[in-house]
């Protein structure tokens, strides 16, 4: 800023704040840190509603609620939506600010995603070049009473670096963010896709007299896979960030722990060590090669439905452990009932040897409970029969008293992630 103190104050909707002009400099909110680059008192009215040269005051004539709230984000990195106020009218203070629907938190994104579907909002597209598009008037605006200066600390806006890791990190994290996010999810969904097929061929009788026969081809086929695992994995460590919750995530350890066998063999190999003739070490790498059929979990991150079950399941293990409570105390007193009937009561001596012990009447339980019914196992004694049939029959109704809690959520996952990828796909950071 060309004029005015070095102290400058922001009068939103009548409460004050206060800042130097450092802080006002590298504010976040792109409407707050163009006001340093103005030269002149018109250049600073395109910006705000009124100036005070004197006490070097900007005047916003905006919602004070919505601003305290939209520095709260500024302070903690959260924004969340102000409670009795539209989702529209905050959405619109957003835009004139500067933010976008993305800066909200999932939950806010999801009420205001579902708040535009209402109206036929749908393709609205996020705020470009103008930072005073507003969607509507906000009748809910009210004039707070002027309060005391208060003194913010504030994050320095993101560099051209740091919107450059963004891009990047949503093109590996997020594939219907761009063409080019598109574009590399299409390249791992096909190298995953390949290497399975080579997992799965490799179990074959005739593999090993293929492979011999052309252990070239092979072996390009098997480093040209690794390759991408490995720098796909690699780059999206680089540009996660947070380093330590990248570590922490299931999906992120798979990868690693699925690359790291190859690499482990090839330096085996060049050290003349075959890995399949170490003992314990060898059965350990051929445990962690078979988990590369663990990279089908990968395609979760683009496709909708995986997504959809593993956030469904995420939200309802409280169902799940009581559905598996139900089962287990079915188990124990079906198991005990019927190793008693069929074993242990030596009735007209029928000593059913299938049911010697519990734990192998739970078997038969199981898969009673679920009417899979291999007949592998099954009673013979009469009162065994009678049980089976009030095990099976009480399976059934065990079973399906969860499932209406699970369904629903499953509906409601879908429909948030649905709305959510649409927005993804209709907005992409911008690169200036």
């Amino acid at each position: 800023m060309k004029f005015g103190k070095s102290i400058c104050v922001l009068n939103v909707g009548g409460t004050r704040y206060a800042f130097t002009r450092d802080v006002i400099r590298d504010f976040p909110l792109r409407r707050v840190s163009r006001l340093h680059a103005c030269a002149s008192e018109k250049e600073v009215l395109e910006l705000c509603d009124d100036y005070d040269r004197e006490r070097n005051e900007f005047f916003f004539d905006r919602h004070a609620q919505a601003f305290v709230f939209i520095m709260l984000y500024v302070r903690s990195g959260k924004l969340r939506f102000v409670p009795g106020v539209c989702e529209l009218s905050f959405y619109t203070e957003m835009l004139y600010w500067g933010l976008e629907s993305a800066h909200l938190d999932s939950c806010c994104q999801k009420r205001l995603d579902e708040r535009m579907t209402e109206i036929g909002l749908d393709d609205l597209p996020e705020e470009d070049g103008d930072l005073h598009r507003d969607l509507s008037s906000s009748a809910d605006e009210s004039q707070m009473s002027p309060g005391a200066t208060t003194d913010v600390v504030v994050a320095v806006a993101p560099s051209r670096r740091a919107r450059w890791m963004e891009m990047l990190r949503k093109t590996f994290e997020e594939p219907n963010s761009s063409v080019a996010a598109q574009l590399v999810a299409s390249v791992s969904v096909i190298f995953v896709i390949v290497s399975m097929v080579m997992l799965c061929v490799s179990t074959l009788p005739d593999w090993d007299t293929a492979k011999r026969n052309t252990v070239e081809e092979h072996r390009i086929v098997e480093a040209v896979c690794m390759g991408w695992f490995t720098a796909e994995c690699s780059m999206r460590f680089l540009v996660a960030r947070d380093k330590w919750e990248f570590l922490r995530r299931p999906l992120n350890v798979i990868d690693m722990v699925a690359i790291t066998p190859y690499y482990v063999t090839m330096v085996l190999a060049r050290a003349g060590l075959p890995g399949a003739g170490l003992g314990v070490a060898g059965v350990a790498l051929r445990v962690l090669r078979m988990m590369r059929v663990f990279w089908l979990m990968k395609l979760a991150r683009h496709f909708l439905g995986l997504q959809t079950l593993g956030l469904t399941l995420r939200r309802c293990y409280r169902e799940m452990v009581m559905l598996l409570v139900f089962v287990a105390v079915a188990m124990a007193i079906y198991s005990a009932l019927a190793q008693l009937l069929e074993h242990g009561l030596d009735l007209g001596n029928v000593r059913n040897p299938d049911y010697a012990s519990i734990p192998a009447a739970s078997w038969w339980v199981i898969i009673s409970m679920t009417t899979v019914g291999y007949g592998d196992v099954y009673p013979v004694t009469v009162g065994g029969r009678m049980l089976g049939g009030v095990c099976v029959v009480s399976g059934i109704v065990l079973l399906a008293l969860p499932i209406t809690f699970i369904y629903h959520s499953f509906v409601q996952c879908y429909a948030e992630l649905k709305l959510r990828s649409v927005r993804d796909a209709r907005s992409s950071p911008p690169l200036q």
